[in-house]
């Protein structure tokens, strides 16, 4: 049984329990901290008329002042969806020509290039855009271009695709196959030729001869290529197909030539703006030759 009884050095009663001779003290709790729990009552009691606070079965109670989790959640969202339209507004209306005067517009076409980019292309190109030699992927970093990197040419290869089957506006080259044209000789002086314009090689009279004979009309004089037909640059030490002996020997017997399809009418002009933006800004995007001086003059850039 409890034996409460008054404590004599400090004059505070007891609980009536002892524990080897220790007793426990019934001190009062201070009067600050009971002022405070009890707004922390007052507080609660506020907050639940005020706020969601009862769950039940689909909901919780609804609050007096109207606010849920949800209904801020649809606000910010309803912002940013509005932020994005106010975006794609301006993009719409900018010439893709003048798109890096205006800096912050710039970086928003990028930032959703590289979205759009993450769902479409990475497939082929991957997610760093280095493409793939092995599968004949180009590799968007550098800055080999076959029919043009400034922002315009790019849009256009996005719009319309390579070698796309349907649309007679697609990028399209055709290189010949040359099995059976040459010798195994004649073969590996070509071959020496081609690696030397990259310096990779010893050139020779007779693989030079052969070049001029069949490859210089579309490839040129100097290796230099030809973006108006689509033919590459053999000159730069960039190649899609591998720079070995044997890529280029196969690529010159049995070309292989691969087909982007085209995304118009899949993504939205904005959607491919962005994305021709993004593919300009990974480092090897170039600037274009000549833009209209007057903001309002259609610029009609041939790509």
């Amino acid at each position: 049984m409890a034996n409460k009884r008054i404590d004599q050095p400090t004059g505070t009663p007891t609980v009536g329990h002892e524990w080897d001779g220790i007793e426990e003290l019934d001190t009062p709790l201070p009067r600050w901290w009971l002022w405070t729990f009890y707004l922390t009552i007052a507080f609660s009691v506020g907050y639940v008329i005020a706020y969601p606070a009862w769950p039940m079965i689909d909901r919780a109670t609804e609050g007096v002042l109207g606010w849920s989790s949800r209904g801020e959640l649809a606000e910010e969202m309803s912002a940013a969806d509005q932020a994005r339209a106010t975006v794609r507004e301006q993009l719409a209306r900018i010439p893709i020509e003048r798109l890096p005067e205006d800096g912050p517009l710039m970086q928003q076409a990028v930032a959703g290039g590289a979205a759009a980019f993450r769902v479409n292309c990475v497939q082929c190109h991957g997610s760093g855009a280095a493409g793939s030699q092995e599968l004949g992927y180009p590799n968007l970093n550098d800055d080999d271009w076959l029919w043009g990197g400034d922002l315009k040419a790019i849009e256009y290869t996005l719009a319309h695709g390579i070698r796309q089957a349907g649309d007679d506006e697609t990028r399209s080259s055709v290189m010949p196959p040359f099995a059976g044209a040459f010798d195994t000789d004649q073969l590996n002086a070509l071959t020496d030729h081609v690696l030397a314009f990259s310096g990779k090689a010893e050139s020779n009279p007779v693989g030079a001869q052969i070049y001029a004979d069949n490859c210089a009309a579309c490839h040129g004089i100097r290796g230099e290529g030809d973006r108006a037909q689509g033919a590459p640059t053999l000159n730069d030490a960039i190649w899609l197909r591998g720079s070995s002996r044997e890529a280029i020997k196969q690529q010159i017997l049995n070309p292989r030539m691969g087909m982007m399809p085209k995304w118009e009418g899949r993504l939205d002009p904005v959607t491919q703006k962005m994305l021709a933006a993004y593919v300009h800004s990974l480092g090897g995007g170039e600037d274009f030759v000549e833009v209209a001086e007057d903001p309002e003059v259609a610029v009609d850039e041939q790509p």
